[in-house]
């Protein structure tokens, strides 16, 4: 069970959530952008119950303040005929539940969440990796050139030039291109 949920709802109240509110200790209601700024730092998770059309500024203005769960509450009439939204929904519920129908839409959601969560750290992390290869290897290429040594002498260079100063290899290779661009730029 979760501890919180917020259910941004636009329009006044036009379903009743039973399923949803036993499912959790504490049900927030959240009308306006300003009452979902003031309750997304105390909920587990987020659902929108607003028109499809709203569904990308609830869903940005959401996931700038905090990156939760967030399930869209769809009427059968509001489905979207195609596939791709371009949301990034973890899951949809739907009015007709049942308590354990919702129970399971939720765990699944959240699950999902954080699946797409370490998926992002990943990538990030990847890319990261990948920006440091480059310095790296322009780093190389500059001591190379200045110095008159191999590739494997230059990286061993960079590597103990590294471990003196206490940072990153990325971050010396950077700093050397930087600076030889500096010079000779």
């Amino acid at each position: 069970m979760l501890k919180a949920i917020m259910l941004v709802e636009e329009a006044a109240k036009l379903i009743t959530l039973h399923s949803l509110r036993q499912n959790c200790r504490t049900l927030h209601t959240a009308r306006t952008d300003h009452e979902m700024r003031s309750l997304v730092s105390v909920v587990d998770a987020v659902v929108l119950h607003v028109p499809l059309e709203r569904m990308l500024e609830w869903q940005a203005a959401v996931s700038g303040i905090r990156r939760l769960p967030l399930l869209w509450i769809c009427n059968e009439s509001e489905f979207p005929k195609e596939m791709d939204w371009g949301y990034t929904l973890d899951g949809v519920l739907y009015p007709s539940m049942t308590t354990t129908e919702m129970q399971f839409a939720l765990k699944w959601g959240i699950r999902t969440h954080h699946q797409r969560k370490r998926w992002m750290e990943e990538r990030e992390q990847l890319l990261q990796r990948l920006e440091e290869r480059k310095w790296i290897d322009q780093a190389k290429a500059v001591l190379c050139e200045i110095k008159g040594i191999s590739e494997a002498e230059a990286y061993d260079f960079l590597r103990k030039q590294a471990m003196n100063e206490r940072k990153r290899i990325g971050d010396i290779a950077a700093s050397i291109v930087k600076v030889y661009q500096l010079i000779h730029g």
